[in-house]
């Protein structure tokens, strides 16, 4: 080469420009992102690897066609992100719902930029595209996951491995009555109630720590104090490693559940009790008849300076007892008959006042707070009297230091809300009589086992624990309900309530009965019908002695026969319910036609349900519940007659 000729020196633009190229080339052949051109018509120009990958079309299908993962109803979506990259714009969009080449959907994010010319013109479009399909389904798993538990009916909590909170749902907060901020960061022992031993929670912690699940119970304490019951599991929550990282808590409140299956427990006690004393009450109160009718006989009959007249007394005194006793049981387990009519409560308590200050004594103070304008209920007397008896005498004994006893009386609309708390109410008007003392009060689990058959709180020998059971069948064979307020020192409150009726239902105003005469003998005629032999010759005697004629009948095909074979008046069918070959209601079917103006009057020793199975209370004929005294049975013929 000669000194003349030029020496040619490379550019180092023109050697950089070729490698940069290659490397350009090779990371868009390695990237593991889909990298797309295409021209301002959206025709593809180039198509990586990772965009067959993705997509699943080849380079040679994908190029020189529209973008083709772009569907058909997400057309118009790509016309505006193309008119935005033509006018210059670099944006990103982080979602966007396109295809695959199978159809399957497909979510990418998409990052997109014009492609310019050295005039800087724009002669098309690159965008950079990474598959977030699975991060967005897990984002929405997350997010279901969080609104679920979020929304849960369940109290759900989240500790460390130290039982520090670290987070509640909101039903937590519902449920304890506190706010989220006021407990994270604390341990759960601020719901502690007392009512677990330290065994208790070892035992949890036992299981926790050797990483098991926990199942169990609380009672705990909310916020306010109250006391609930909630049914929990406990598990332990590892990381990919398998270590315990933290501890998710998921709890019930089974308060209500609980109460309910008491009440169930509660009343299918008492229905077996129940069953029980029906089934023996028939032949017990014929029993009883005899014992009592008898005894009065013998006391009528024995001069007052006979020595004898003291054992009679104390054999009529222990049948009284015993049919007391079955009158109760028999009202707990609501099998008595009732003979309802409508009352005024004010007056049924304005009757009592004497004798409940007589039964109560005199270091006891009695008060009355009587609605002026109360309605009307409709109850038998004698059952509501028996009511507030058991529950003054409850009150008198609660206070053996002396107190207070007020009962009072008012109107009381129940709502809904009141009733869902409470299973046994029901909505809507009543009439309430509540009994108060300023006695010692009573705990929450004297106040559990309240009103079941046989549970006392007193001495052995000193109460037979059926005193409040009586209350509550009663009350709850009335068609109402009873509720209990009370706390240990703060005295006790029972609420009663009976539903309210219109006065019309019977035409009564109130419950003032008339003062029952004492019976005087009779002349009329008496056919008896009853097949229990003992009763039948104690009622013909009591009746005789009367001086009534009675016609005897051993049963109701017997009395039938008995009543053609009798040629004069007959006044009274005085007959049993339930008899064999006839009963007293089929009796009277036959026997009225033939003797219109007959009289009849019913007596039985069975309970409610078998006397309402004859049909005998819904004709309203006068009825006579065994066991009766003589003179009860006198006034009652005597009655019926006139």
């Amino acid at each position: 080469m000669s000194p003349e000729q030029p020496i040619s020196v490379p550019v180092a633009e023109e050697i950089e420009r070729p490698a940069a190229s290659r490397i350009l080339a090779a990371l868009i052949e390695a990237s593991p992102l889909a990298i797309v051109t295409f021209d301002p018509e959206g025709v593809v120009t180039m198509w990586n690897p990772a965009a067959e990958r993705i997509f699943g079309w080849s380079e040679n299908e994908a190029i020189g066609t529209r973008l083709p993962f772009v569907p058909a109803e997400k057309q118009a979506e790509f016309l505006a992100l193309r008119r935005r990259a033509l006018r210059g714009e670099v944006f990103t969009e982080p979602e966007l719902h396109r295809r695959r080449a199978d159809g399957s959907p497909i979510v990418v994010n998409v990052s997109t930029s014009p492609l310019r010319g050295p005039d800087g013109t724009i002669y098309g479009i690159m965008s950079i595209l990474m598959d977030v399909t699975e991060r967005k389904a897990a984002e929405e798993s997350q997010a279901r996951l969080t609104m679920a538990v979020e929304q849960a009916g369940e109290s759900i909590v989240v500790t460390d491995t130290r039982g520090i909170i670290q987070y509640v749902n909101p039903a937590f907060e519902r449920i304890t009555g506190y706010d989220r901020m006021e407990v994270i960061g604390q341990n759960p022992r601020i719901l502690k109630s007392g009512r677990h031993d330290e065994a208790f929670y070892r035992n949890l912690w036992e299981t926790l720590r050797h990483g098991e699940v926990w199942r169990g119970t609380f009672h705990d304490k909310r916020k306010d104090g109250t006391l609930w019951e909630e049914d929990a599991v406990i598990s332990p929550v590892r990381d990919p490693s398998g270590n315990v990282v933290n501890f998710v808590a998921v709890k019930r409140d089974v308060t209500d559940v609980r109460r309910m299956e008491e009440q169930l427990r509660q009343s299918q006690k008492m229905e077996a009790v129940g069953r029980l004393a029906g089934g023996v009450a028939h032949d017990f109160n014929n029993l009883l008849t005899a014992i009592s009718g008898y005894s009065d006989l013998l006391l009528q009959r024995l001069p007052y300076y006979s020595t004898l007249r003291r054992d009679v007394e104390e054999i009529r005194k222990a049948g009284d007892r015993a049919a007391a006793l079955t009158r109760q049981l028999l009202a707990f387990s609501r099998r008595q008959v009732l003979q309802p009519k409508v009352l005024d409560l004010n007056a049924v308590v304005k009757n009592m006042g004497q004798m409940l200050r007589r039964l109560i004594g005199e270091d006891i103070e009695l008060s009355t707070d009587l609605s002026p304008s109360l309605s009307r209920v409709k109850a038998d007397p004698g059952q509501i009297e028996q009511v507030i008896v058991n529950l003054a005498v409850n009150a008198r004994d609660a206070m053996p230091g002396g107190g207070r006893i007020t009962i009072a009386t008012a109107d009381a609309d129940l709502s809904p809300v009141h009733a869902a708390a409470h299973s046994e109410v029901r909505p809507g008007p009543h009439v309430l009589l509540s009994v108060s003392d300023t006695g010692h009060g009573m705990s929450d689990e004297t106040q559990a086992h309240l009103f079941e058959p046989f549970f006392t709180t007193k001495e052995r020998g000193k109460g037979t624990g059926l005193g409040l059971a009586t209350v509550y069948g009663i009350v709850q064979q009335s068609g109402g309900h009873i509720l209990v307020n009370s706390a240990a020192d703060r005295g006790t409150t029972f609420l009663v309530y009976l539903p309210r009726v219109e006065v019309h239902e019977d035409g009564a105003r109130g419950t003032d009965r008339p003062p029952v005469p004492d019976p005087f003998p009779g002349t009329e005629t008496v056919l008896l019908a009853e097949d229990e032999e003992v009763v039948r010759h104690l009622a013909r005697e009591i009746l005789s002695v009367n001086g009534y004629k009675v016609l005897e009948a051993g049963n109701g095909r017997e009395a039938l026969l008995v009543s053609e074979a009798h040629s004069g008046e007959i006044h009274l069918l005085l007959t049993d319910v339930v008899m064999p070959k006839m009963s007293g209601r089929e009796l009277t079917d036959r026997i009225r036609p033939l003797r219109p103006g007959l009289r009849i009057l019913y007596m039985s020793g069975y309970t409610d349900d078998a006397i309402l199975r004859h049909g005998v209370l819904e004709d309203g004929i006068p009825f006579l519940q065994k066991p009766f005294t003589s003179d009860e049975l006198a006034r009652k013929v005597r009655e019926v007659l006139d």
